[in-house]
């Protein structure tokens, strides 16, 4: 009955949560790099955080108690990515184009960990604010360095604000053009743009992305059927998703007994250790479970404040199979580690015990992760994805279904004629 009620918590207090924002981490010191609103919505104007609604809550933790100078600033992108498919902040503009106030600002509010077995200092701030004001719809990138040096960056989180101005019409369906009710998913989408003056459907590029995923995230520049005041993509292959699986998941939030998923908890060496259920090569039958896409969030029993009595715990996955994949490596994704691909979420093979495993320290709570499987070639993932190459599969370890339940966002952005920017006129989610 209490895993139960932890995973009925777990799952109540990730609702909301549909970041469709992208985290990285450069400094091993910074952990549990959060951002708690899904993307920013202009306003007459203008996004200036008088709204807590229309505001990003952002947190991070530095592993220590010590006082670290830390400031950030915001640049917009330019959605015309290169060939590498890595968005670029756009030269282009000067900063006074986007934002209103001041163009840094330094991160004041923090907290020490209070009676943890590894300390910490929580530091947190809300963007936009009174002294920071966005003024036009688009991409960004917010950018957080140490010490006043841009070039002591600790962390980098992109987001987008968008200007509701295209009305998007979006189906998942299972028939797809490769298959029926099988392995894949596909989008159709219509995107009606009678509040624009296009003079050409090449100024729309669409951007799609299942659970917020870098590595399989996809551009279109044209339409497959352009309408008076509508474009369809519709019958499109590159609008294909695998369906995967359902995220498994485990919650941490207590440090006396086993939450759901974990097979045990114990404090040795000054350390908590969370030794997860072992997991299996499936890729059998489709069974529905409940999960979060991808997401976390921090939680700790019998305390006040999770963000600064949450314990830190080294955490155990392990995935039994009798021999290693040499054509690829087997990673832990989702946002646990910012759905990206690293030596830190890669899984190591033990030959004498016969498995993959993987130890990560993880703040207490409840996380969603996948087995995702890249062939070989595949090193890193840029926030657009890769253009061109193989992208990351479910299928060799839990299988892909057409029933899985997954979320798909599209984003429209535009760019008009001797536009200097691009405008984002459009978002949907569809869960």
């Amino acid at each position: 009955m209490n895993k139960i009620k932890a995973l009925i918590l777990f799952l109540c207090c990730t609702i909301g949560l549909a970041a469709q924002t992208h985290t990285r981490v450069f400094n091993e010191q910074i952990r549990t790099l959060r951002v708690e609103r899904a993307f920013l919505v202009l306003e007459e104007g203008r996004v200036d955080g008088a709204d807590p609604e229309n505001t990003l809550h952002i947190s991070f933790d530095e592993m220590s108690h010590d006082l670290h100078f830390y400031t950030y600033s915001v640049k917009m992108l330019d959605c015309s990515a290169p060939d590498d498919g890595l968005m670029r902040p756009n030269e282009a503009l000067l900063s006074g184009e986007y934002l209103q106030g001041f163009t840094t600002q330094d991160i004041t509010a923090y907290d020490h960990s209070v009676n943890t077995s590894r300390e910490y200092t929580h530091y947190s701030f809300d963007f936009p604010n009174e002294n920071m004001v966005i003024t036009k719809s688009g991409a960004y990138r917010l950018t957080i360095y140490e010490d006043g040096n841009p070039d002591k960056r600790i962390a980098e989180v992109d987001f987008c604000v968008v200007d509701p101005r295209v009305k998007i019409d979006a189906r998942v369906r299972n028939n797809t053009d490769i298959e029926l009710s099988g392995r894949y998913q596909q989008l159709d989408i219509d995107v009606n743009t009678a509040a624009l003056d296009i003079r050409d459907p090449g100024e729309l590029r669409l951007v799609v992305t299942q659970n917020n995923r870098l590595d399989n995230s996809v551009e279109l520049t044209q339409a497959t059927y352009v309408e008076p005041n509508r474009l369809r993509y519709i019958n499109n292959k590159a609008l294909i998703f695998e369906g995967g699986n359902e995220y498994h998941h485990f919650d941490a939030f207590s440090c006396f007994y086993a939450g759901y998923g974990i097979d045990r908890v114990y404090h040795e060496m000054g350390d908590y250790h969370v030794l997860l259920l072992p997991n299996e090569i499936t890729k059998g039958q489709y069974i529905h479970e409940y999960d979060s896409d991808g997401r976390f969030v921090v939680n700790a029993e019998r305390t006040y404040d999770s963000d600064t009595e949450a314990e830190y715990m080294w955490v155990y996955w392990t995935l039994p199979a009798e021999k290693p994949w040499l054509d690829g490596a087997v990673y832990i994704g989702g946002e646990i580690f910012g759905n990206e691909l690293g030596m830190r979420n890669r899984m190591q093979y033990d030959a004498e015990a016969k498995c993959y495993w993987l130890t990560a320290l993880v703040k207490q709570g409840g996380y969603d992760y996948q087995f995702w499987f890249a062939g070989k070639g595949i090193t890193g993932l840029h926030p657009r994805g890769y253009q061109g190459s193989t992208k990351t599969t479910t299928q060799r370890v839990d299988g892909s279904y057409w029933e899985t339940e997954n979320e798909y966002a599209v984003y429209v952005y535009w760019r008009p004629f001797g536009a200097r920017h691009d405008q984002l006129v459009g978002v949907q989610v569809l869960h």
